[in-house]
C-alpha cells in the first residue's frame, strides 16, 4: 500500500505522492492511513514484519 512508484524515504520522513485532486486524495488517504504507523514502525527500525509466525 505505501509502494507508489514516487514514494520514498529522505532522512527519518516519509514522503507520499498524493494525486492532485481532493477526491483523489481522499480515497489513497483512506488506504494509506490504517497501515501508516506500521510502516513507519518498520521504517524507523522498531517493527517487525507482520507477516512472520
Amino acid at each position: 500500500m505505501l509502494s507508489r512508484a514516487v514514494s520514498g524515504t529522505r532522512g527519518k520522513t516519509l514522503i507520499v505522492n498524493l494525486p492532485g485532486s481532493v477526491k483523489g486524495v481522499r480515497e489513497c488517504l483512506e488506504v494509506i492511513m490504517p497501515v501508516l504507523p506500521h510502516g513507519l514502525e518498520i521504517l524507523s527500525g522498531r517493527g517487525g514484519e507482520c507477516g512472520q509466525g
